[in-house]
C-alpha cells in the first residue's frame, strides 16, 4: 500500500522549508558581507536559479521511483518556490529561448522586471496615500 500526500500539501511543506532557508540566508549574509548591497537577495536569486537548472536538467534526463511527480513538486515548486520565485522566472525565460521564442522571452524578462518595479512603487504610493 502506497501513501501519497495531496499535491497542494507537498508544495506547502516544501515552500515552508524553502522559506526557512531564505530567512536564514537573509539573516546571515548581511552579517558577513554588510548591508550596502542586497547580497542576500542576490545570492538567493542566483543560487535558486542554479539549483532550478540542476534539478530540471537532472529530471529531464533521469527518471525513477525517487523522482516522481510528488518529489518534483516538493523540490521545484515547493522548496525552490519558497526559497525564490526568481528561479522559476529564470526557467521560464530559458524555456522560451530554447523554443526559439526570442521576442516573447525578451518581452517576458523586461516586462516582468519593469512591471514588478512599477507595482512596488504603486503599492507603496497607495499605502502612503491611505495612511
Amino acid at each position: 500500500m502506497t501513501f501519497t500526500l495531496p499535491p497542494a500539501l507537498v508544495v506547502f511543506l516544501g515552500a515552508g522549508l524553502g522559506g526557512v532557508v531564505r530567512h536564514l540566508v537573509n539573516m546571515t549574509v548581511p552579517k558577513l558581507l554588510g548591508t550596502g548591497f542586497p547580497f542576500a537577495t542576490f545570492l538567493i536569486n542566483v543560487s535558486g536559479s542554479f539549483l532550478m537548472g540542476l534539478m530540471v536538467g537532472y529530471l529531464a534526463f533521469k527518471d525513477g521511483e525517487f523522482w516522481n511527480q510528488t518529489m518534483r513538486l516538493f523540490l521545484t515548486t515547493g522548496i525552490l518556490g519558497g526559497y525564490t520565485t526568481f528561479s522559476t522566472f529564470s526557467l521560464d525565460f530559458f524555456l522560451l529561448m530554447e523554443r526559439g521564442a526570442y521576442s516573447s522571452a525578451f518581452a517576458y524578462a523586461v516586462g516582468s522586471v519593469a512591471l514588478a518595479f512599477i507595482a512596488v512603487f504603486v503599492g507603496i504610493a497607495v499605502m502612503r496615500a491611505l495612511t
